[in-house]
């Protein structure tokens, strides 16, 4: 079993856009003063910045559990919003239901889920409509954990 070394939760506003990404700019800069492997890193900044922004364009709030194992990296994101009535759809890449604001913005083109899951070694998304979300992703530290 892996031992828990580093554990934060981090809160999430719907529509704080102005804070939105703040908390993957702290895990960012945790991981560095750790000297973690500058891939590992990225992929983590990059799972961390999309699942966020789910909850800030999406939910009407959340939290990120960000925990560090001897054996991983995994965000744990849970939302209290709309939930994904169509899981296999919202993989989808280009799959988007932003708003026309939202994409003014930069947001919202329909890649969120499909970068998490293209940087994390597991995922997992369970959702029930109109009660909310949960995305659990991981990223391995080491081989075959």
């Amino acid at each position: 079993m892996a031992e828990e070394l580093f554990r934060k939760s981090f809160s999430i506003l719907s529509c704080n856009f102005d804070k939105a990404g703040e908390n993957t700019t702290e895990i960012k800069a945790l991981l560095k003063s750790l000297d973690f492997n500058p891939d590992i890193i990225r992929r983590v900044v990059v799972v961390a910045f999309e699942a966020e922004m789910n909850v800030v364009m999406y939910a009407n709030r959340g939290r990120m559990d960000f925990v560090i194992t001897d054996e991983e990296i995994r965000i744990d994101i849970t939302d209290e919003g709309p939930g994904i009535p169509d899981i296999k759809q919202a993989m989808q890449e280009g799959y988007s239901t932003a708003t026309d604001e939202m994409r003014e913005m930069g947001f919202g083109f329909g890649m969120g889920l499909p970068n998490i899951k293209k940087h994390s070694d597991f995922l997992e998304i369970k959702s029930d409509v109109g009660k909310g979300t949960t995305v659990m992703a991981g990223i391995r530290l080491v081989p075959d954990a």
